[in-house]
């Protein structure tokens, strides 16, 4: 079965359980709503959710329920998208929550925790630990309801102008790098920057900042980082799986009817599944490529990792001792990470690490 057909004919049930199509299509309100995005249109695979989004939710209503995407900057910037929707400016964002780690540093780990969840134990925790409920408790506050709509997979270390073998060598260091990652870093002596995508090339180019961090191969490869900073580092420990989120205007949201609401969970869950699938099929491409055309891959030594480590867990102490909010999620988060890791060392470790070195035998 086609995907828009299965959205449709679930939407159907649970609209009328079981009433004839038509019937419900008869009775189905027009709404029309718009939704602001933190990303450009050049970035395909994140920006496309939000368009297969509003696909979804129209073919699965008949058009009756539309949404527009509007890339960032066209109505309002990234850092004003969840606002947008508060004030219900625009009904709808899909940004990442840890952009607004100003406005509380709870917001920072609802995207990725440095050194949380990877992507599987992310979706598993926000579809079946209670994370999205834990979630939208604090959302709600701000008028605001999220559903999960992507998730990168584990993201890269970022792009440097130099090498860093040493915690020394990161005292000093520029860095662009988002959410409180960025107070990780700084407790090392990184000099965190908050700069939009568009401006990160030149700002790398000119020397303003020494690196910076964004997604990963596929991503980084279209903004031409490799150009300006030859040294590629790995993991990017801040964002094992980073989440992005669907927004929405929390009386809008329980305005809809239910049938929508269904269609709308279905549609940001499909979604979700696929930029992860976007990411792992088009990064192994462009990381040939940027090695090809002179990238250096450089994991992050043991020395760097386990001084990172310690640095987020000093930061979780600080500031679940004064942010009731952050503390909730947090302890909830860190304990499903202890069960989830007790599980995949047994199968997925072992099997993943068999496979890697049997690759590189050639099999």
């Amino acid at each position: 079965m086609k995907r828009r057909q299965f959205l449709a004919a679930g939407a159907a049930t649970a609209a009328a359980g079981g009433v004839a199509a038509p019937a419900i299509a008869q009775s189905m309100p027009e709404v029309k709503w718009r939704l602001t995005s933190g990303f450009p249109k050049s970035l395909d695979t994140i920006y496309g959710a939000a368009e297969l989004f509003a696909k979804y939710v129209s073919e699965a209503t008949d058009g009756k329920f539309q949404v527009q995407p509007f890339a960032a900057g066209e109505i309002v910037g990234t850092p004003q998208a969840i606002d947008a929707v508060a004030n219900n400016t625009v009904e709808m964002a899909h940004t990442a929550s840890y952009y607004y780690v100003g406005k509380d540093p709870t917001y920072g780990i609802l995207t990725a925790a440095p050194f949380g969840l990877n992507t599987r134990q992310q979706n598993s925790w926000f579809y079946q630990n209670g994370g999205n409920e834990l979630a939208n408790e604090f959302y709600g506050k701000a008028g605001l309801y999220a559903l999960p709509g992507g998730n990168t997979g584990t993201q890269m270390g970022g792009w440097f102008r130099k090498e860093i073998k040493t915690v020394d060598d990161l005292k000093g260091l520029k860095m662009r790098i988002a959410g409180i990652a960025g107070q990780v870093m700084q407790k090392l002596g990184v000099i965190p920057q908050q700069i939009p995508g568009g401006d990160i090339y030149p700002a790398l180019e000119r020397g303003t900042i020494d690196a910076t961090e964004w997604v990963g191969p596929y991503d980084d490869e279209k903004l031409g980082f490799n150009k300006v900073a030859p040294f590629y580092y790995y993991p990017g420990w801040w964002e094992g799986g980073a989440t992005i989120h669907f927004w929405f205007n929390k009386e809008k949201w329980n305005s809809l009817p239910k049938s929508y609401k269904a269609i709308a969970e279905a549609a940001a869950a499909y979604a979700n599944i696929d930029m992860t699938a976007k990411y792992d099929a088009k990064n192994p491409g462009a990381l040939r490529r940027l090695v090809g055309a002179g990238a250096q891959l450089r994991p992050f030594s043991q020395e760097i990792m386990e001084a990172c480590y310690k640095a987020a867990n000093e930061m979780y102490e600080e500031t679940s001792a004064k942010n009731p909010d952050f503390k909730k999620i947090w302890d909830n988060m860190r304990a499903f990470r202890g069960e989830e890791y007790l599980w995949f060392q047994v199968a997925e470790y072992t099997y993943d690490n068999f496979m890697i070195r049997a690759r590189a035998r050639g099999g």
